[in-house]
């Protein structure tokens, strides 16, 4: 068989155009087409891989965020808490200091209040016991009790000691007004014969008296005249005795001033 070579160079030339044209105007767009849809589908597996990586970092993120807020969260509460607790603890002490204060305050007004009743008391009783006893004394004065204060008084009026008798004569030796003597009775003209006599002793001279009745004055006699004075009553006595008291009573509790009278009334009874 003898070959025809010309055919098998135009089959072959044929061939080889077919395979250039196949590779230009198939394979090649095929193969870009290829080319392209894998880097398409690599730079998807690319994006999705960097999407899963973001989410994962997302997600660690919020893991993160959820346990610094739980840790925030409990910090809060137990600040929280222990807040509320010293806010508790401070209300509660300023309310103890408030009651404490009310009660003294109450107790004070209370002590003050039992005081003054005391006080009261003690003042309206021994007032009532120096009038009753002004009254009782006013009503047992007899004539003779007159003419022993009368004595008793000109006996005053003599045993005045130098001081005291310079004093008197200093009083009314200058003086232009009389001599007032006030008595709680009226004075015979024998005992007031006694008085300007002793009296006229002292100032060595004639003096104008005055006399005049004085009932509060209780079985006593009172010379007065240019500021001076001179008495001698039960009634002063009384009024004495019952300023020492009463200066008494202001200076010590009530429960004192009882305590201490009893031990007085005591020791008076032994």
């Amino acid at each position: 068989m003898k070959v025809n070579w010309f055919t098998v160079i135009a089959q072959v030339i044929n061939f080889l155009i077919l395979v250039w044209l196949l590779k230009k105007f198939l394979y090649k767009p095929v193969l870009d087409a290829i080319d392209a849809r894998e880097k398409k589908i690599t730079s998807r597996l690319e994006d999705a891989k960097n999407k899963k990586e973001e989410a994962q970092k997302e997600q660690d993120d919020y893991v993160e965020k959820n346990k610094q807020f739980d840790a925030q969260k409990k910090d809060l509460m137990d600040k929280a808490i222990a807040d509320t607790k010293t806010q508790k603890d401070k209300l509660l002490e300023n309310a103890r200091q408030d009651v404490d204060a009310l009660h003294a305050k109450q107790q004070k007004a209370v002590t003050e209040m039992q005081d003054n009743l005391k006080k009261d008391l003690a003042q309206k009783t021994q007032q009532e016991v120096f009038d009753i006893s002004r009254k009782v004394l006013t009503d047992m004065a007899s004539v003779s009790l007159e003419e022993q204060a009368t004595k008793l008084f000109v006996s005053r009026l003599g045993a005045l000691k130098d001081e005291g008798k310079q004093q008197f004569m200093d009083a009314f030796k200058s003086g232009t007004k009389p001599v007032l003597i006030q008595t709680a009775f009226e004075l015979t003209k024998q005992q007031q014969t006694e008085i300007t006599k002793a009296v006229d002793e002292i100032l060595g001279k004639e003096t104008e008296f005055q006399f005049k009745t004085a009932p509060e004055i209780i079985s006593g006699i009172e010379l007065t005249g240019n500021g001076y004075k001179l008495a001698w009553s039960i009634s002063a006595y009384l009024t004495s005795l019952q300023n020492n008291i009463s200066e008494t009573l202001k200076e010590k509790p009530p429960a004192a001033t009882k305590q201490t009278t009893g031990k007085n009334l005591e020791t008076e009874k032994k």
